[in-house]
């Protein structure tokens, strides 16, 4: 049979044995009217009073989006925010980018993310993680580093952030405390965030937020410096708005991952030789780095010694910053990667996905596809593959005629898990 995968802008369709089980999330349709949507929730949020009526006309703003590597649709959100607050001069207004330890934005970016209208009109930064004139320390976290977040944001009179939330391989879930911390946290912070103990906590994994460190970390940074309203948003594979979350930080998040919980979470009765996933296409899939992500929900129901095979294009490359690439030459074997990043004394920016990569790839054998140089592919220890379908037919003969085979069309979107 065949079935279409998000892949880049336009998908992938690939034939799979008629056999094989599709794992998707509930199907949900985009709301008739978004924008009605997202005002009700504004002007009736959970937790905090209306929007516009904690806004002071004089009050310096800062409103907190994500990088473009996450489809939260800001062109949408960010208009129609500034529409709740008409009394307050766009001047006051500065939407800071959380990069987190991602690249800048070009402005042609920001005008894709955004809308030129809003860029033309209102001041939109890059936050640096690395540049301390641009932090403020704003506490000491429990976790045992100096909590540092961007300075912009600490100094404004009223802070907003948005996000979108979906479940998160080490996080739980996406949206909430994450859009500040790590958004727009300092890189000390953020590496304690993704220390080796912190991401290899068991609890530290999709969909729990239930004594996961990484939850309580972030919650922790957050309440040294709260933002006044939070806007989340979950959506389709269509990227379409399927629910909004708006008001006070923890109790609209926790409405809105008890609702994405409940769609994308997908029971299995097994485990399967072969998974085949895609990482949700374009914008998450520009590049490896984030493709890890597809790779994990695949492991959740993968056979040890199985195969994942994950559809991504990286447009964006490896990518060509930070240290990723070159972690993974920094060992032989994806059991050498572990051991050396489990070292209490190995601290390297980037060492988190590398360290979530390796256990998915000492548990199974992980085939890529993408737009990537098959030799990249291998340097990253991972297996190049011209198509799904003639990979497939490799397969066969190491795991027989009756091979079982599961598809995660949408990749991260869905979370499936088996109870063993």
């Amino acid at each position: 049979m065949k079935t279409n995968l998000l892949y880049g802008k336009h998908g992938l369709t690939v034939e799979v044995p008629d056999h094989a089980v599709l794992v998707e999330p509930h199907d949900l349709s985009g709301a008739a009217d978004e924008e009605r949507l997202v005002l009700e929730a504004l002007r009736q949020p959970i937790g905090t009073p209306p929007l516009r009526e904690m806004v002071k006309a004089t009050d310096r703003i800062v409103i907190v989006i994500s990088d473009i590597t996450r489809p939260t649709p800001n062109h949408k959100l960010v208009p129609w925010l500034l529409k709740e607050l008409p009394h307050v001069p766009l001047e006051q207004i500065t939407i800071v980018n959380g990069t987190g330890t991602h690249r800048d934005q070009t402005r042609e970016e920001f005008v894709q993310m955004l809308g030129a209208s809003v860029v033309d009109q209102v001041k939109v930064i890059n936050h640096h993680c690395q540049e301390p004139a641009e932090l403020v320390k704003v506490g000491r976290s429990s976790f045992g580093c100096d909590a540092y977040l961007n300075k912009t944001y600490v100094e404004a009179d009223f802070r907003i952030v948005t996000g979108f939330i979906e479940p998160h391989f080490f996080a739980g879930f996406s949206g909430g405390c994450k859009g500040i911390m790590p958004g727009i946290a300092g890189l000390e912070t953020i590496m304690t965030f993704h220390n080796a103990r912190m991401i290899g906590n068991p609890l530290s994994t999709w969909g729990n937020m239930v004594n996961n460190p990484l939850q309580q970390m972030a919650r922790e940074v957050n309440l040294m410096c709260k933002p006044e309203f939070m806007l989340n948003v979950t959506l389709n594979g269509e990227k379409q708005i399927t629910g909004v979350f708006a008001g006070e930080l923890f109790a609209a998040h926790a409405e809105g991952c008890a609702y994405a919980k409940q769609h994308a979470m997908v029971r299995c009765d097994q485990r399967f030789d072969v998974v085949i996933t895609s990482n949700s296409g374009y914008p998450l899939d520009q590049n490896l780095y984030q493709a890890v992500k597809g790779m994990s929900a695949a492991h959740k129901i993968v056979k040890q010694g199985g195969a994942i095979l994950c559809a991504a294009e990286c447009s964006d490359g490896i990518p060509n910053h930070g240290n990723y690439a070159k972690i993974l030459q920094m060992a032989d074997t994806p059991q050498q990667l572990l051991d050396m990043i489990e070292n209490p004394e190995f601290r390297m920016f980037d060492q988190w996905q590398v360290q979530k990569q390796a256990v998915i790839q000492v548990w199974a054998d992980v085939y890529v596809q993408s737009s990537l140089p098959d030799d990249e592919i291998r340097q990253a220890m991972l297996k190049p593959m011209r198509s799904i379908e003639e990979t497939l037919g490799e397969l066969k003969r190491k795991y027989g005629e009756n091979m079982s085979v599961a598809v995660l069309p949408q990749g991260p979107l869905t979370i499936p898990y088996v109870e063993e």
